[in-house]
C-alpha cells in the first residue's frame, strides 16, 4: 500500500501548471482532489513519475450564474456541489458520493477527467448537457460531455490540458432525481439512473435519463427520452418508458452483479428516478 517514488510540485499558476505537465513527459499526472489517483498509486496500478498538484491555482473554485448556466470551477469539491440544491440534479448526485470525507476533498474536475463510468456525476453532465473548458500549451478549447468520455477511463483532455472549468445548464423549472444501487452507501454503483423531467399541462415536454456503470462510458437512455416526450406524465407512462432503459447498454458482470442483474437495475431504478423527478418537477 505504498506507492513508487514521485516527484512532487504546487505550481502557483495555470500556465506553470501546464508547463510542469509538459516537461514531466507521459509519466506526469495532475493531482487534484486525488481520491481516484491515490488509491491507484498505493495498489501500484499507477505510478506517475511527477504529480502536478493544483490546488494553489486561483480562480478553479466555486459555483455562479452565468446566463442561463452554472459556471462550475474544476477544483469546486463535491461537498459545494451537494450544498448547493439550486444545481439541482447535480447537487442530488454529489450528496451520493462516498462518504462526507471523500466529498470534502474530492472534485469535480478530477472526477471527470478521469473518466470511470462507475463514478456518480458523469452521467448527470450528459444530461446537463454540460461543457468543460480545457487549457492547454496550444491554448483554450471548449468540449461537450458527450465528447469528453471516450472509452473506460479515457477522455479528451489531451496529455497537456488542465480541465478548469464546467459549465452546466441551469434546467430551471425541470424535476430531477438520482437512484443508485450499492452494496454500502459509500460503495461505486452497480448501477445509478439520474433523471430530469420538465411538465407542462401533466405531459412530459422534456425527459433526459443518464445511466452510471453500464457501458465503457457514461450513457444517456435515448430510448426512454423518445418513449416519454409528449406522454402524460402518469406512473403507466413512466413505467412503460423505463422498460427501454437497458437499450444500447453493455454493462460487464462483476463480483457484484452479472450483465443481466444490472440491465434489470437500470429498468427499476430508471422508473423510480423518473417518478421522483416528476413528483418535484416545477
Amino acid at each position: 500500500m505504498i506507492p513508487a517514488a514521485f516527484d512532487y510540485v504546487a505550481p502557483d499558476s495555470l500556465d506553470d501548471a501546464i508547463k510542469a505537465l509538459v516537461d514531466g513527459g507521459e509519466d506526469a499526472k495532475l493531482l487534484a482532489g486525488g481520491h481516484s489517483l491515490i488509491p491507484l498509486m498505493k495498489l501500484r496500478l499507477a505510478a506517475p513519475s511527477l504529480l502536478v498538484d493544483l490546488r494553489k491555482l486561483p480562480g478553479l473554485h466555486g459555483v455562479q450564474r452565468q446566463n442561463g448556466h452554472w459556471r462550475i470551477g474544476a477544483l469546486t469539491t463535491h461537498a459545494v456541489l451537494e450544498h448547493a440544491p439550486e444545481l439541482g440534479v447535480v447537487s442530488d448526485v454529489a450528496a451520493t458520493i462516498a462518504d462526507p470525507q471523500v466529498r470534502h476533498r474530492g472534485t469535480i474536475g478530477g472526477s471527470l477527467a478521469h473518466g470511470d463510468p462507475a463514478s456518480d456525476l458523469p452521467a448527470a453532465m450528459l444530461i446537463c448537457e454540460a461543457e468543460v473548458t480545457l487549457q492547454g500549451q496550444s491554448g483554450q478549447r471548449t468540449v461537450a460531455a458527450a465528447d469528453l468520455f471516450e472509452d473506460y477511463m479515457t477522455t479528451s483532455v489531451a496529455a497537456d490540458e488542465v480541465l478548469t472549468e464546467i459549465r452546466v445548464a441551469a434546467l430551471d423549472g425541470y424535476g430531477h432525481a438520482y437512484r443508485k444501487f450499492t452494496r454500502r452507501a459509500e460503495d461505486w454503483a452497480m448501477a445509478a439512473v439520474c433523471a430530469v423531467v420538465k411538465i407542462s399541462d401533466g405531459v412530459v415536454q422534456d425527459a433526459r435519463v443518464g445511466l452510471t456503470n453500464m457501458g465503457s462510458v457514461p450513457l444517456r437512455a435515448t430510448a426512454v427520452e423518445q418513449a416519454l416526450q409528449g406522454q402524460p406524465a402518469t406512473a403507466e407512462s413512466l413505467a412503460a418508458a423505463a422498460e427501454h432503459a437497458a437499450e444500447g447498454t453493455s454493462p460487464t458482470s462483476d463480483l457484484n452483479a452479472s450483465t443481466d442483474y444490472k440491465r434489470h437495475l437500470a429498468r427499476v431504478l430508471t422508473r423510480r428516478a423518473l417518478a421522483d423527478a416528476v413528483a418535484n418537477a416545477g
